[in-house]
């Protein structure tokens, strides 16, 4: 099933470090750790890696989710968890390391597949980047940002060309872990032909690194 709203595709942001931290959502395979004013024993609450579902392990407050939440929002989740056991006058949430995003650069581009990105960069150019940017015969006017959320597939067209030469940066597109970016060898794209089989592709893709 595909959609022709295009409403949740944005612009890559550019935002200051700072607004950077307050926005960032934690997500699987980052790696936290958490301060505690006046708890001694900080065993087990240094350089804890988010998992692939999401949560972590923690002495006192045991599993808790903490993918999808801000800084603040997990600092609030966990306050609450260890005030049932241990008295917490204040405590602070440090993110060590950033967890990779992965997305799928198809089509025209000189090495096809998965690519991993950093989460504070990314975006179009990024992923075509470090797919060896496109062939002879891409048409980097005409790359396809393709997103699947529940089943429903989203398509956005983005004209690099226009972002490099224009400075357009509508076109270069925020992606999201798991977005797959198709560079055509024409102007002409067919959907069934040409955008339907990423769905083949984009289930494998999800099969292995999920």
């Amino acid at each position: 099933m595909n959609s022709t709203d295009t409403s949740l595709f944005k612009p890559a942001a550019i935002k200051s470090l700072s607004d950077y931290d307050e926005h960032y959502r934690l997500y699987k395979y980052d790696v936290i750790s958490i301060r505690i004013i006046g708890f001694r024993d900080a065993q087990g609450l240094d350089q804890i890696v988010i998992g692939t579902d999401g949560y972590v392990n923690l002495p006192y407050a045991g599993s808790v989710k903490l993918a999808g939440l801000t800084l603040e929002e997990a600092k609030q989740v966990l306050t609450e968890r260890f005030s049932k056991y241990v008295k917490i006058p204040d405590m602070s949430i440090m993110v060590n390391s950033y967890g990779q995003r992965k997305v799928q650069v198809l089509g025209e581009v000189n090495l096809p597949g998965t690519v991993e990105l950093p989460s504070d960069d990314m975006n179009v150019m990024t992923a075509i980047g470090k797919a060896g940017w496109v062939t002879t015969y891409g048409r980097i006017k005409k790359v396809q940002v393709i997103r699947i959320i529940d089943g429903t597939m989203y398509v956005r067209e983005a004209n690099i060309k226009n972002y490099i030469e224009k400075h357009d940066i509508m076109q270069n597109l925020a992606l999201e872990d798991g977005d797959i970016l198709y560079v055509p060898k024409s102007n002409k794209i067919d959907f069934h032909q040409d955008i339907l089989p990423m769905l083949n592709v984009y289930n494998t893709y999800r099969a292995i690194t999920d």
